[in-house]
């Protein structure tokens, strides 16, 4: 799958879904792979959302286009809509309460 094509299809994920947890991440990142730990147990629990992993590697346009300034990135769509990036990613309670908010 070209970018162009990848692009298109992560929009049509966010726009096809009231909720969606994006996580954006690097492979060759610590923090990334303690974060992406983090979010395998917030998964399990929050059940509302559509959960899409990027790496940003095969994905710059995405990474541009959603201004990403540093991985990891948790960008919480509603409706479409881009409510919140988090890249502090304190604990799993943390995580879980900042998503619970709209899921609510």
């Amino acid at each position: 799958m070209d970018d162009q094509q990848a692009q298109q299809d992560i929009n049509t994920i966010i726009e096809a879904n009231r909720l969606t947890a994006v996580y954006a991440y690097t492979p060759m990142c610590g923090t990334c792979q303690l974060a992406g730990k983090m979010l395998d147990v917030v998964e399990k629990v929050v059940k509302q959302f559509e959960w899409v992993r990027l790496n940003l590697n095969y994905y710059e346009e995405f990474a541009m286009s959603q201004a990403i300034e540093s991985v990891p990135c948790l960008l919480i769509f509603k409706d479409g809509e881009l409510m919140e990036k988090i890249y502090a990613f304190h604990s799993v309670p943390h995580i879980y309460e900042k998503l619970n908010q709209y899921a609510s």
